[in-house]
Parts: C-alpha cells; structure tokens; sequence
C-alpha cells in the first residue's frame, strides 16, 4: 500500500471554518485532523452524514479524539500547510519541498497556482511545473500523490522507508566491522614482524663507587 486511507479525504477536506458545536469559544476554528477515524461523520458533529471527511476544533479533540492520531493543520498565504515535526511520524515526505514559515518546517497539502516558470528555472515540480527552490520532486503532498498514481516510484509508506534505513545501517554496520576487522589484522601483523621490546629488569644493588685516580703532576 503506497498510499495510507487518510491521505487523499485529508487533501479534499476544507479547514479553517467554525465549528458548530464550539462556535463561540475562543479556538473554534476547524483545523484539526483525525487519522484513526478518518474525520468521519461522527468524529464531532459537523460532519455531513454521507462519511465524508471533516475538520473539527480543538475543544472537540478533547473531547472526542482523545487518544487519536490528530495532526493540526495551519495556514500560510490563504494554503493549508502542516509541520513537518507532525507529518513525518505518520508519513514519508520524501521528495516534498519543505519551507521555513515562522521558524517552523511546513509542507503544503496541495499545489499552489503559478504563472508559468521562466526560464533559468533548476528545479521544478513533476506535476504542477511549479519552481522549487532545492532538488525536490514535488511541491506539496497532493503532487507527490499524484506522481505516485502515475509513476508508482516514490510511496507515502513509513515502513518502506524505515526497512531501506535499515539496510542502510546493515550495510554501514558490516562494512565497519570489516575495517575493524581489517585494522585488527593490521594490528596483529605489526606485532608479529615488531615484537615490543622488553624492559630492563630493575637494579637491586647500588652500584659501588671507582677509587678515584689523579692526573699525575707534571714535572
């Protein structure tokens, strides 16, 4: 499975409207998401009854996503973003261009429109064409799914991710082993061909003083 279930009604789901239930508190916008029940219609009253994803506040998550998995998504320049510290324990982000908005790491959820690239441009998304500013492949999570519907050569999928690290440190783990091993023989061949000099055993008796001899006088 390339793609978690949540993903794509996470992408479709309108944040940032008020919650019906919490509309007068303070904090009664809907930015927040639920992994485990897929924002689902129960999940705090807004929903539409058809099973369609929802957003709902944070009085609601106290509530009734207690012990969820729950990412709040934010808002930069009128587009949904989420912290990359969120997003990356449930999701591979690999190949997704990341920003520093308000000293925080974001990624945006979907393509952002853009006037067509001028020239000069090094990098730029495979979807959307938008420019990137390092060597990504895509510009937001909503792109990078669709490559994946596409191409099928990236995924979404911790697990894969996590087993490519891991051989990774396999492989650097036995290779590290070999130059110890490699070092070790070093080690025993110089020993073999430079045996260490033993030391002088210690003086037990004082060594007695000569009778001193005089330059005969001269004559």
């Amino acid at each position: 499975m390339l793609v978690p279930p949540w993903l794509e009604p996470l992408l479709k789901t309108a944040f940032f409207s008020v919650c019906r239930t919490h509309g007068d508190a303070a904090r009664s916008e809907c930015n927040m998401y639920c992994l485990d029940c897929n924002g689902g219609p129960n999940g705090n009253g807004n929903g539409n009854g058809n099973g369609a994803a929802a957003a709902f506040c944070f009085y609601c998550r106290s509530s009734r996503h207690k012990d969820h998995q729950v990412i709040q998504i934010r808002r930069s320049s009128y587009h949904d973003v989420v912290r990359v510290s969120e997003i990356q324990k449930v999701l591979d982000i690999s190949g997704v261009q990341t920003y520093v908005i308000n000293s925080a790491r974001v990624l945006f959820l979907n393509e952002r429109p853009q006037p067509k690239s001028g020239k000069g441009v090094a990098h730029i998304c495979e979807i959307c064409g938008r420019s990137l500013l390092d060597t990504f492949r895509f510009c937001s999570l909503g792109c990078k799914l669709a490559g994946i519907k596409r191409n099928g050569d990236a995924n979404f999928t911790l697990e894969a991710k996590n087993e490519e690290e891991m051989g990774g440190r396999e492989g650097i783990s036995s290779r590290r082993g070999l130059l110890r091993e490699e070092e070790e023989l070093r080690e025993g061949s110089q020993q073999d061909i430079y045996p260490a000099t033993p030391s002088p055993p210690p003086s037990s008796a004082r060594r007695r003083k000569g009778i001193p001899h005089r330059a005969p006088f001269g004559s």
